[in-house]
């Protein structure tokens, strides 16, 4: 899953505000291999002020537009938390919800199921945007069980099909630097739920606080990092800015897995 984001205050860095540029840069990630584009038009950093629902849908829409008109068939991911937000874009297109708000109702399990698109739920505490650090867990791993036991029931009765939905255990939100290194060690756990799982892994905070990098367009071999050891704790798709490491990464993953006998 490639990394667009569509507006100018990106952690990363690689942020563009024109939708056409959007377009641009998404174009280019596929061609370097990405599978999934996903396009976010607010910036989830907790020290950048939220914008409003109508601009959000006005930068998504325009982009979304924009990759019908260019006849793109990848699966394209809105990455979007706001229920009004996810309607107003999934109705003129888009396969994937990615919601970072942890899914607090049944709202956007609602506007998936009755639009086709699948859901991404992603485990966190309270509101985006909104910092919380002070989150500390006795077991973070029996915390995600929980919360994927309620969410997925909660989308069972709100009409989404199980079929439709990945799974994200929110690596750097509401979590300690101790919690994100024991969901990277023990995400086998998260597999009896039997779906797909997504690891957002690219350039995040804890991998800056273990070698000591503040600056995140500097973390890439640190995600690589992290893309292994997803791969062999079985995690399923990896959100990523740098496409061409990733990819590079899982070949060679996939080479040494196959020789050992193992099918990924």
């Amino acid at each position: 899953m490639g990394i667009v984001n569509l507006s100018s205050d990106s952690f990363s860095g690689d942020g563009v505000s024109d939708p056409d540029m959007a377009l641009c840069r998404a174009q280019q990630l596929l061609r370097e291999g990405a599978d999934v584009i996903d396009i976010g038009a607010e910036s989830a950093r907790t020290n950048r002020g939220p914008i409003s629902e109508e601009e959000e849908a006005e930068r998504l829409c325009s982009f979304v537009e924009r990759w019908k008109d260019a006849g793109e068939t990848a699966l394209l991911s809105l990455n979007t938390w706001r229920p009004a937000v996810a309607r107003a874009v999934l109705s003129i297109g888009g396969d994937l919800l990615n919601d970072i708000g942890a899914l607090p109702d049944d709202e956007n399990a609602r506007i998936c199921a009755e639009t086709g698109a699948a859901l991404l739920i992603m485990h966190s505490i309270g509101l985006p945007k909104v910092p919380h650090t002070h989150v500390g867990y006795g077991d973070v791993c029996e915390a995600l069980n929980e919360f994927f036991t309620e969410r997925l029931a909660l989308c069972d009765r709100a009409g989404l099909s199980r079929e439709a939905i990945v799974l994200d255990p929110g690596i750097d939100f509401a979590k300690q630097r101790s919690d994100n290194l024991r969901i990277y060690a023990e995400l086998e756990r998260l597999q009896h739920f039997q779906r797909p799982v997504l690891l957002p892994v690219s350039r995040k905070t804890v991998i800056g606080e273990v070698l000591g990098i503040p600056e995140a367009a500097k973390r890439d071999a640190g995600t690589v990092a992290c893309i292994v050891q997803g791969m062999l704790r079985g995690a399923h798709i990896f959100r990523v800015h740098n496409v061409i490491a990733a990819v590079q990464t899982i070949q060679v993953m996939e080479a040494v897995l196959q020789a050992e006998g193992h099918s990924h």
